[in-house]
């Protein structure tokens, strides 16, 4: 889940993406109304938490923006008003939520898993590929039947491969989808938290390296043109001395 957080108060976004990397969810921060539409532009969200009093476009234009631009992220509004009249407003420009200030990072948290398993009802809850079983709202992943415990990073990269139905997903898609924002671009954290993941699910390795595109779940012979499908690379295999 990526979740971009309209919040002008700084202390209290970056305590809340903190705490929402926690739980295996990237935040990306705005702190007014034009960042929040140029992040909007740019990247893909599943969810957004506004504040409705910030500077430049208030929450409520970026709320009409959002419902205008027919992506259908749903919306949590985040206020310190707290009466029906601001909640009913708030509700009217289409928010599919609403939180008041001070709140408990935990009741945030459960707020926005119950909002995507909401817009996860239009696609199925299960995805099965070549043996493996990925239950996105359990958050649990079986290998021909057997239970495979992961981090929820690794979770968060599979789900990305699977989703991709046997296509190439790039090193720099598996950042932007599984990180945020301020991941380091020249990181080796995707290359590292793939070859755990394939180590977690087992061999036969079910995760084909495309040498220079990216990663790709093997279901047969890949269509990238020049390209040929390795079972793992040399340097992610037990016993490998390379870096």
């Amino acid at each position: 889940m990526r979740v971009l957080i309209v919040e002008d108060e700084p202390y209290l976004a970056e305590a809340v993406r903190d705490g929402l990397r926690l739980e295996a969810i990237a935040a990306d921060i705005a702190g007014d109304g034009d960042s929040a539409l140029e992040l909007l532009t740019v990247n893909s969200y599943d969810l957004a938490v506004l504040d409705r009093d910030i500077p430049g476009p208030s929450g409520d234009e970026v709320a009409r923006h959002i419902v205008a631009s027919g992506s259908g992220i749903p919306i949590l509004m985040l206020t310190a008003a707290d009466r029906i009249d601001d909640k009913a407003s708030g509700f009217g420009l289409g928010a599919d939520d609403y939180l008041t200030k001070p709140f408990e990072l935990r009741e945030l948290v459960l707020r926005l898993r119950a909002l995507d398993r909401r817009r996860g009802y239009a696609r199925p809850p299960v995805r099965e590929i070549v043996g493996l079983r990925l239950d996105p709202f359990r958050r649990e992943v079986f290998r021909d039947g057997r239970f495979v415990a992961l981090t929820r990073k690794q979770f968060a990269v599979l789900e990305v491969l699977v989703a991709a139905e046997g296509g190439v997903v790039s090193a720099e898609e598996l950042l932007e989808r599984a990180w945020d924002e301020n991941a380091d671009p020249f990181t080796n954290a995707v290359r590292i938290t793939v070859s755990a993941l394939r180590k977690r699910l087992g061999e036969p390795w079910i995760i084909a390296t495309v040498p220079g595109v990216g990663y790709r779940i093997d279901t047969g012979p890949v269509t990238v043109p020049g390209a040929l499908p390795r079972t793992a690379p040399e340097a992610d295999r037990p016993g490998s001395t390379h870096a």
